[in-house]
C-alpha cells in the first residue's frame, strides 16, 4: 500500500498524490467518520465533506462518500467494498472517534491486511495519519477521548495501528487552532520519551 500523510488538508504534494491517484483504478472513497462528535453541526460537516471530496476529484479521482458507520460490524463487506477502489481520503477531525471507527468496521485489521497491495493509496490528514502511529495517548491533550458516538464501544482505543514507528504531531508550528496544543503534545512526547515527527501544515509523508 502506498500512504499519502498530510498534516492539513491535501498539503503541497499534490501533483505527487495526483500521481498516485493515477496509479490506481482511480477510485476512491471518502471517509468523514473522524467527524463523528456527539452533537456535531451536521451543515458544517457536510460543507466540510463536500470541500475535501471536490479537492481531491479536482486531482482526477472519482470520489465517493463512505461511511464506516455502515459496515460495523460488517468487515467482509467492507473489504469487498474496498477491492473495488484504488485508495481512501480520509478526514480530520477526533482521533479517538475515527479509531472507535476503523475498530467497529474492521478498518483497522483490513488497513494491515491490505499492506502488500501496490494498487491502493491510503491518504489523509491530521486524525487519518495519527492513527496510524502506535500509541494515541499523547492526543488526549487536543482531542477528546471521553466522546463515545457509538453505542457498541464504550471503552477507548489507545492503541494506534502501527503502521508508523513513531507519533506523528500535525499542525505543528502552523496557522492552526490545535498549534498550541499540539506544542503540548509534543512536550508530552518528550517527556515520556516517545519518539515523534512534527508536521506544519503543508508538509506531507509520503510512503511508497
Amino acid at each position: 500500500m502506498k500512504y499519502y500523510l498530510s498534516s492539513f488538508k491535501l498539503g503541497d504534494e499534490t501533483d505527487k498524490l495526483k500521481a498516485l491517484i493515477k496509479s490506481t483504478n482511480g477510485k476512491f472513497a471518502y471517509i468523514s467518520n473522524a467527524l463523528d462528535f456527539t452533537g456535531a453541526d451536521s451543515n458544517r460537516r457536510k460543507k466540510h465533506e463536500i470541500s475535501d471530496m471536490n479537492e481531491l476529484a479536482a486531482l482526477g479521482a472519482e470520489v465517493e462518500l463512505l461511511d464506516l458507520r455502515e459496515y460495523f460490524g460488517r468487515k467482509d463487506a467492507l473489504s469487498d467494498k474496498l477491492r473495488t477502489l484504488g485508495g481512501v481520503y480520509i478526514s480530520g477531525g477526533n482521533t479517538f472517534i475515527l479509531r472507535q471507527a476503523m475498530k467497529l468496521s474492521g478498518l483497522d485489521e483490513l488497513v494491515l491486511e491490505m499492506d502488500k497491495r501496490d494498487d491502493f493509496v491510503y491518504a489523509g490528514y491530521s486524525a487519518a495519519v495519527c492513527v496510524l502511529t502506535p500509541t494515541l495517548k499523547a492526543y488526549a491533550i487536543t482531542d477528546d477521548p471521553t466522546d463515545f458516538p457509538y453505542r457498541d464501544l464504550t471503552e477507548q482505543v489507545w492503541e494506534g495501528l502501527g503502521v508508523l514507528e513513531y507519533v506523528i504531531e500535525p499542525h505543528y508550528d502552523s496557522d492552526h487552532p490545535e498549534s498550541e496544543s499540539t506544542s503540548k503534545e509534543i512536550k508530552w512526547c518528550i517527556d515520556n520519551k516517545i519518539l515523534f515527527k512534527a508536521y506544519r501544515d503543508g508538509e506531507v509523508l509520503i510512503i511508497e
